[in-house]
């Protein structure tokens, strides 16, 4: 049975209190944790209120820009990862997940040298705390500059490459979803996963385009979270949508929509019920 999640981005104008509340109110027990909003408090209190609601963090978003594309050296970079891996391990969150970054002025191939050598020296101390860090691949029309991995192949041949138990992918269906062959490479793609992140959207991916609920785009969003379960997976289902339909439905709309779409696609929880043991509401393979 896979796992719904809901990342702190949908809900972007909220606090952490607030997202928590609507989490037990529609059903859903883990929250990917966005480091920004983190910062408005602190890992501690935000610990605290996580435990307290009985919800789990599924990830913990972001680290990168190991090029200096952002103006941090290497160094700070990896310092801010460091930092990172121990707010990780204060949540209690498995995951902590990579944002390769552009190539900041550097070519190509010392570009992914630079991502390779920070993953190195950063994947020990998040072994030790228990967290993977997972490189999330961009698709090269929503890269904008800001992206050299752009291809879910590339990832999973980084993660070959780095050799380590604690570096894998996540896969993002926003950016890959419309690929006709996707069902088909899961297989090979998975093993190497630790999270998936979904939202639906219309056209190609581009810079412009928001990150809308399942159904309200053109993606085979159910097709291919039926073919990843189908493949073995059995990891996290992240929600991230964000943009003017998001604010216009209003986040509690949103999140309804979103558990409606988590249980048509037998994911486990069921409104109200957080704290209850998990069931299987039934598996059912639809199109939206």
């Amino acid at each position: 049975m896979l796992h719904a999640a809901i990342s702190e981005v949908t809900t972007l104008r909220w606090e952490l209190s607030d997202e928590l509340d609507a989490l037990a109110r529609h059903g859903f027990d883990a929250i990917s944790i966005w480091r920004t909003k983190l910062s408005d408090i602190d890992a501690a209190r935000g610990r605290w209120l996580i435990e307290r609601a009985g919800v789990r963090v599924s990830s913990l978003q972001w680290i990168g820009g190991f090029t200096g594309s952002d103006g941090r050296s290497f160094a700070e970079a990896i310092e801010d990862g460091i930092e990172a891996i121990e707010e990780a391990a204060a949540l209690s969150a498995g995951v902590l997940l990579v944002h390769p970054g552009c190539r900041g002025g550097h070519t190509l191939s010392h570009a992914r040298r630079l991502l390779e050598d920070a993953l190195g020296q950063l994947a020990s101390a998040a072994a030790e705390q228990g967290v993977t860090l997972a490189v999330m691949p961009t698709h090269r029309r929503a890269a904008g500059g800001c992206g050299y991995l752009t291809s879910l192949e590339a990832g999973r041949d980084l993660v070959r490459r780095c050799n380590h138990p604690g570096i894998r992918l996540a896969i993002d269906l926003w950016h890959f979803g419309h690929e006709p062959d996707l069902p088909e490479r899961l297989a090979e793609l998975l093993p190497a996963t630790a999270v998936v992140r979904v939202a639906d959207r219309l056209g190609l991916p581009s810079n412009d385009q928001q990150r809308l609920p399942p159904g309200e785009g053109l993606l085979p969003l159910g097709r291919l979270v039926s073919a990843i379960e189908a493949a073995g997976y059995r990891g996290d289902v992240e929600f991230e949508c964000v943009g003017e339909t998001v604010q216009q439905a209003g986040y509690e709309s949103t999140l309804a929509r979103l558990r409606a779409t988590a249980d048509r696609w037998g994911f486990a929880g069921s409104p109200g019920l957080i704290r209850q043991p998990r069931h299987n509401a039934g598996r059912l393979t639809i199109s939206d």
